[in-house]
C-alpha cells in the first residue's frame, strides 16, 4: 500500500513572498537554479541544486512540511517530512474539492 502524506491539511492558498526569485538569493545577490513555493506562508527558496538551498534551509528552520515546484509549467509537490512526491502539486483543501 502507497505511503500517504499526513500533511496535506497544512496546504494553504498562499501568495509567493517573492514573484521574482528566492527571498535570500534576492537580498544577498545570489544566483539559483530553481525555485520552490512553500506551500504553509508563500516563502519562494532556492531548490537543493542551488548553491544556497534556501528551500530545504526553510523547511529546516519553519517546520512547514509541503512545497511545490515555483517553474513555470511544473505541477508538481513534495512532503520534506514523508519524503513524498505529488503530480499534480497538492491544492488546499477548500480549492474546488481538488486533492493533490
Amino acid at each position: 500500500m502507497a505511503q500517504q502524506c499526513k500533511h496535506l491539511a497544512q496546504v494553504r492558498d498562499v501568495e509567493p513572498k517573492t514573484p521574482d526569485g528566492c527571498e535570500e538569493c534576492l537580498a544577498s545577490g545570489d544566483e539559483w537554479v530553481h525555485l520552490r513555493l512553500c506551500l504553509e506562508c508563500g516563502h519562494v527558496g532556492c531548490c537543493d541544486d542551488s548553491i544556497n538551498r534556501h528551500a530545504t534551509k526553510h523547511f529546516h528552520k519553519t517546520k512547514h512540511p509541503i512545497m511545490r515546484s515555483f517553474e513555470p509549467g511544473e505541477d508538481w509537490g513534495f512532503c520534506f517530512v514523508d519524503q513524498l512526491m505529488f503530480e499534480p502539486a497538492p491544492r488546499p483543501a477548500n480549492q474546488s474539492g481538488r486533492r493533490g
